[in-house]
């Protein structure tokens, strides 16, 4: 598995999508703090209740180093489930990213840590430590259905889940799909007549 994840590395997400059918993708509002960031990695879940984030310190010591830490929190964006601090300590062990339904805080102190986080944004309210959640559970983040060990693809465009049963023949998929879109637009780019047939074609099959 660690061979696929490390093939996805490479792979857009656009490509992953459309393979996937648009069926599997996060809530486009879920974007990265630096559009450099690429996440690849299986997913280790979290589900909050809103305003608590007891549960994601908890998984932090249970997440193995690469694993991508998935939040659901309701697409709560009042209160922060992590800060420059919390984010420092994924970091330190050596976790693969934060994807979460929800907002942080401390932005300019965790785009410094360059640690890829994924969220609708940031707030200034902390989240409390009262204890409620669960880890490792099959969790909806964003709209999508994710369960532990699916991995997840995250680039500037958004996010996309991969079933874990399914990722070598999404990762075949996607392969091909990039390939033939090579081959499109070594085709056409800079021919005028190939652009005007190739237009055609779209609008026949429409028909």
């Amino acid at each position: 598995m660690n061979s696929v994840i490390e093939q996805f590395e490479e792979i857009p997400t656009t490509a992953i999508s459309d393979v996937l059918k648009g069926m599997n993708n996060v809530d486009p509002a879920i974007k990265p703090l630096k559009e450099a960031y690429k996440i690849a990695g299986a997913a280790y879940t979290v589900k909050l209740p809103v305003g608590d984030n007891l549960k994601l310190l908890q998984s932090l010591k249970e997440a193995k180093p690469g694993d991508i830490l998935v939040v659901d929190v309701k697409g709560d964006t009042y209160r922060a489930i992590a800060g420059d601090f919390v984010v420092g300590m994924m970091q330190t062990l050596e976790l693969g990213g934060l994807v979460v339904d929800g907002v942080i805080r401390d932005i300019i102190d965790i785009k410094k840590l360059n640690f890829p986080v994924f969220s609708k944004g940031t707030t200034v309210s902390s989240g409390g430590k009262t204890g409620p959640g669960e880890t490792n559970v099959p969790i909806s983040c964003g709209g999508a259905s994710v369960n532990p060990g699916d991995i997840i693809v995250g680039d500037v465009d958004g996010v996309v889940v991969i079933p874990r049963e399914k990722a070598e023949e999404v990762l075949q998929g996607a392969k091909e799909k990039l390939a033939s879109d090579d081959a499109r637009e070594a085709k056409i780019a800079g021919n005028k007549e190939e652009i005007i047939k190739y237009i055609d074609g779209m609008i026949a099959k429409s028909k």
